[in-house]
C-alpha cells in the first residue's frame, strides 16, 4: 500500500541520523531527572496536587519526555518539509501526484513518530525506570489503550504542524507560525506543568485544547486515571480534534491550489 510504504520510508529516514537520536536521548534523560527532583519537592508541599500523588508525578515527567519528539511538540517532522517544497516551488509536483498531499504527508509524519517512539520515546523512559520509582500499566489493555491514543495524538499534532506550514502559501514563510505554534505547545500540552495543576477555568480551558491531546490524554490512560467508558470519551475528545484539524488543512489546501504562491517568481 502506497501510504504504508511512505510512512516504511519516513521511518527508515530518520533512523540514518543515529547520532543525533543518542545526543537526544541523553537531552531528554538529563531534563527528565532534572525535573523529577523538581516535582518530587512540589509534591513533598502537597502530596495530592492535581489529583497525583508523587509517584504518578514523576510518571508523567518521563512520559512527557517520551512525547516530545514522538508527537512532535516543537514542530518538525513533514509539515516542515512541505513548507521548504512550497517556498521552493516544488510543491507544484506534489500537487500532480495521483495522492492527496495531506495522506501523503501525515504518512510521513506517523513513519518519523514510529521512530522516534521507539528510540527517543522508549530510552528515557527506561533510563527514568532504573534511577526513579515510576508507575505502570496495571494490565495488558491498559498497555492497549495507551498505544492508541498515541497515534490519535500525532494526527492532532500533524493537523496544527501542516496548518502552519500551508501559510507559507501566503507569507511565504513558515518561521513565525510554526515559532508561535511551539510557543503555544510548549504550554497548553502540559509538557512544562501538567494540565491538571491549572487554576480554574485556565485548567478547564487548557483540557478542551487540542495540545490536551499531546501528553495529558494519554498519560492519564497510562496512569489509570482515565478508565472504563471515560477512556471512550478521551478518544472521542481526540478523534473529534484531528477530524477538525485535518478538514480545516483540506480546505486550506483546495485554496491554495488555486493560487499557488512560489518565492521568487
Amino acid at each position: 500500500m502506497l501510504h504504508t510504504a511512505v510512512a516504511s520510508r519516513s521511518f527508515r529516514r530518520y533512523s540514518t541520523y543515529v547520532g543525533a537520536t543518542l545526543a537526544g536521548i541523553f537531552t531528554n534523560s538529563v531534563f527528565g531527572a532534572i525535573m523529577c527532583f523538581v516535582y518530587i519537592e512540589v509534591w513533598a508541599g502537597n502530596p495530592d496536587a492535581g489529583g497525583y500523588d508523587v509517584t504518578d508525578a514523576v510518571t508523567y515527567v518521563w512520559l512527557g519526555q517520551a512525547m516530545i519528539m514522538t508527537v512532535a511538540v516543537w514542530g518538525g517532522g513533514s509539515p516542515d518539509d512541505l513548507a521548504t517544497r512550497i517556498k521552493s516551488g516544488d510543491v507544484v509536483i506534489d500537487f500532480y501526484r495521483p495522492v492527496g498531499i495531506l495522506g501523503w504527508y501525515l504518512a510521513a509524519d506517523l513513519g518519523r513518530a514510529a521512530y522516534h517512539l521507539l528510540t527517543r520515546g522508549l530510552a528515557p523512559t527506561l533510563v527514568g525506570g532504573l534511577f526513579f520509582d515510576l508507575r505502570y500499566p496495571a494490565d495488558a489493555l491498559t498497555w492497549l489503550l495507551f498505544a492508541i491514543a498515541i497515534p490519535l495524538a500525532v494526527v492532532v499534532s500533524f493537523g496544527l504542524r501542516m496548518l502552519a506550514a500551508l501559510t507559507t502559501f501566503w507569507l511565504l514563510d513558515d518561521v513565525g507560525p510554526r515559532t508561535l505554534l511551539g510557543f503555544v505547545a510548549l504550554f497548553f500540552s502540559g509538557l512544562t506543568v501538567p494540565l491538571v495543576l491549572l487554576p480554574g477555568v485556565l485548567r478547564d480551558v487548557a483540557l478542551a485544547l487540542p495540545w490536551a491531546t499531546f501528553l495529558q490524554v494519554p498519560a492519564d490512560i497510562w496512569l489509570g486515571r482515565t478508565t472504563g467508558v471515560e477512556v471512550l470519551g478521551a478518544y472521542a475528545f481526540v478523534v473529534a480534534w484531528a477530524v477538525v484539524l485535518l478538514g480545516a488543512c483540506a480546505l486550506v489546501l483546495q485554496r491554495a491550489e488555486r493560487r499557488v504562491v512560489v518565492q521568487g517568481g
